[in-house]
């Protein structure tokens, strides 16, 4: 059976409605789909062991970076309440977010530090100008 324009057809109304309706149920299972796999991932084991490393290491500056060691600490902690939810999503992400607060502490306190090193050199360099002013 020939069509409009001449193109071979089988007779079969197409009902485009149906088709829609099977692609729009199709992505809407795969994405559930996608989702269910993610909230049932693996334990982020590797990100809590970075975390708790860079917690411990930058433990050592907190007298340089207390706020940031702070936060550091309380997403450690959630990332590990969330590990015995078995939010592994949430647990992943804090773990991620305390590593990289307990980085920015030891970069504030390698700041602080220099800081005060570069004030004691200054502070050196006028006491040498006095000294020569006074010769």
């Amino acid at each position: 059976m020939r069509g409009r324009r001449g193109i071979q057809t089988t007779g079969v109304p197409m009902n485009h409605h149906s088709t829609n309706g099977r692609a729009v149920f199709l992505a809407a299972f795969a994405a559930a789909a996608l989702s269910a796999c993610s909230t049932t991932a693996d334990a982020p084991k590797e990100q809590m062991a970075v975390a708790n490393a860079s917690v411990e290491q930058a433990t050592g500056n907190s007298a340089d970076a207390p706020v940031e060691l702070a936060a550091a600490r309380d997403k450690l902690a959630r990332a590990n309440q969330a590990m015995a939810r078995k939010d592994y999503v949430l647990a992943r992400q804090l773990a991620d977010q305390a590593a990289a607060d307990a980085a920015l502490a030891q970069a504030t306190a390698r700041s602080a530090r220099s800081g005060r090193a570069l004030s004691e050199v200054r502070e050196s360099i006028q006491q040498l100008q006095s000294q020569l002013n006074r010769s």
